[in-house]
């Protein structure tokens, strides 16, 4: 994509029929039920969910990234497959509406009901402490987002969040797109601000739904993120991590050595993928709660 990042305007309908063609989606796991909700389905549940075989041990919703006007659900599978399997958890990955036929907020209206949609539907008595929001790249500050305007609405918080490469800072302050540039193999610094103004329309580029940096972290969950130090959008983690942790939030920065954006899409093939999902796992392992009779069985070690 970065030939593509360094064009003069954005190409939505390229992107879309690029990714539509290219994407390698990984196979169903076995014994695992994938429900598609097509584009003719009600949202806020237009979208896929992953069903383990056995009770899950949580529920997650998933949000993909692609500057707010590409990608899919379909599209980033190697990811949401990845972290079910390695959870057991039920995984809805929402296609939330694109810009530019949809602006600010409407990717947000759908997250948030997306998040009460599984909220009330959790089954026999899970709550909110066994939900985990998950995203990467601008469905990564859609997550966190999302977070914000929940707790400002006094929803029911999830139990964490996982953050791969978040978008965060829509007005590209981050002074990592100029000591990146160059370094990251995805994209041109350039493309940031043209991709942010297709999606914010006449929004302000500060309101802190759309770029959640500049919100307020009091009361968030624990958050886990993952970023490449070669990343245009590296600052837009690590502000996002000294932030949290000044208002007293639980943050787990874990930054990797010479990987691409959103390098965990290549789980299947790339070791490091592998142990980026794997440590995402273990974190999301340790922060839901699920009730008892959600709980698997103890087994005798004897």
């Amino acid at each position: 994509m970065r030939p593509h990042s360094a064009k003069p305007a954005l190409d939505v309908e390229f992107a879309r029929r690029y990714t539509s063609r290219r994407v390698w989606t990984p196979r169903v796991p076995k014994g695992w039920r994938l429900d598609v909700r097509d584009a003719a389905a009600d949202l806020p549940l237009r979208g896929e969910w992953l069903t383990p075989p056995t009770r899950p041990r949580a529920n997650m919703l998933y949000l993909h990234g692609g500057g707010y006007y590409f990608c899919s659900a379909r599209s980033h599978r190697a990811i949401t497959f990845g972290l079910a399997t390695r959870t057991n958890a039920r995984v809805f990955s929402l296609d939330y509406r694109l810009a530019p036929e949809h602006r600010f907020p409407a990717a947000l209206d759908d997250s948030i009901a997306a998040y009460r949609r599984i909220l009330a539907d959790c089954a026999d008595g899970a709550d909110a402490r066994s939900i985990v929001i998950a995203g990467d790249s601008a469905g990564g500050g859609l997550a966190l987002a999302t977070l914000l305007a929940l707790r400002d609405a006094g929803d029911p918080l999830p139990a964490a969040a996982v953050l791969f490469s978040p978008w965060t800072d829509l007005t590209c302050s981050g002074a990592s797109l100029q000591t990146n540039e160059g370094r990251d193999p995805m994209f041109h610094a350039a493309a940031f601000p043209r991709v942010a103004r297709q999606y914010l329309g006449d929004a302000d580029a500060r309101h802190p739904y759309a770029s959640p940096l500049f919100g307020a972290f009091e009361g968030l969950p624990p958050l886990l993120i993952q970023a490449g130090d070669t990343e245009l959008l590296l600052d837009d983690s690590t502000r996002l991590a000294q932030n949290a942790r000044a208002a007293g939030v639980s943050v787990d920065l874990q930054i990797w050595s010479g990987v691409p954006h959103i390098f965990q899409i290549w789980a299947p093939f790339m070791p490091e993928a592998r142990a980026a999902l794997d440590r995402a796992a273990g974190f999301i392992g340790a922060k839901v709660t699920l009730p008892q009779a959600q709980r698997p069985p103890i087994t005798s070690m004897v």
